[in-house]
């Protein structure tokens, strides 16, 4: 059984009840993480998801609350496994992966990529794609966020997940996630607030209604939009009629 568990859904704001973005993924015998952000480390324990045991790390973006947890990973991974560890972490990222590892070790230490068993850091572009560690492949597709962003899908067989990162409306990425059994999106500010490198309620509808995914998960929603209208009812009113969730902290989607 593949499973979806949220981690963490928040936003650039702190908030005191979710880590930021960070999403685990059970799919094809490897264990994924979607996203590090500020927080994920203290909610995968918290889930009991296992933090040492993750065999692949898939980074979006390098904006800090995607990434700002990686360094403390590493650490962890070096010194808080009481059996240590010995089978590599995959790392898949945009162009600038390799570059930004280098750096964080250049300021963190030499454990983020040398943390006493292999780290094999690979680089992935826009209609790329790459075989996980035990299994179920990584998809990747450009969005229009930064200069780097990357969408993933990730399959295995008939089934797989898709997670938008963080994205602006694009007339591709409906198509790249058809059909995906869980689609978790970003819908991040009120229609007539929103930039053109995020979504809205209204966007992240026309995103679903393309992509047609089994269960929709709304996430990295800021609190302001959160706390002043209905969500999910806002994305039906922009025209999705499937499932909707609000992404939580623990919410655990099997598929």
């Amino acid at each position: 059984m593949s499973e979806l568990v949220v981690v963490g859904c928040g936003t650039v704001v702190p908030e005191g009840d979710r880590a930021q973005s960070s999403y685990h993924v059970e799919l094809g015998g490897s264990r994924v993480l979607l996203d590090c952000g500020p927080g994920a480390l203290q909610a995968l324990a918290r889930l009991g998801l296992g933090w040492g045991s993750i065999t692949d790390l898939a980074i979006t973006h390098f904006h800090a609350d995607h990434v700002g947890a990686i360094p403390g990973l590493m650490f962890a991974l070096t010194h808080g496994l009481q059996m240590g560890r010995r089978a590599p972490l995959h790392v898949w990222g945009p162009a600038g992966t390799v570059d930004w590892f280098r750096r964080v070790a250049d300021a963190f230490g030499p454990f983020v990529l040398d943390p006493g068993f292999p780290v094999e850091v690979s680089e992935i572009a826009p209609g790329g794609e790459a075989r996980l560690a035990h299994g179920g492949t990584l998809r990747a597709h450009k969005t229009p966020h930064t200069d780097e962003s990357l969408a993933y899908r990730l399959e295995e067989g008939d089934t797989g997940v898709g997670y938008t990162g963080d994205t602006g409306p694009s007339d591709t990425l409906g198509a790249f996630m058809r059909g995906v059994a869980v689609l978790v999106t970003e819908c991040s500010l009120p229609d007539e607030q929103v930039s053109e490198n995020h979504l809205s309620p209204a966007r992240a509808a026309a995103l679903a209604a393309e992509a047609d995914p089994g269960t929709l998960v709304l996430s990295h929603i800021y609190p302001h939009l959160r706390e002043t209208r209905d969500v999910a009812a806002s994305v039906r009113a922009g025209g999705f009629e499937g499932r909707i969730e609000l992404a939580w902290e623990g919410l655990r989607i099997p598929f």
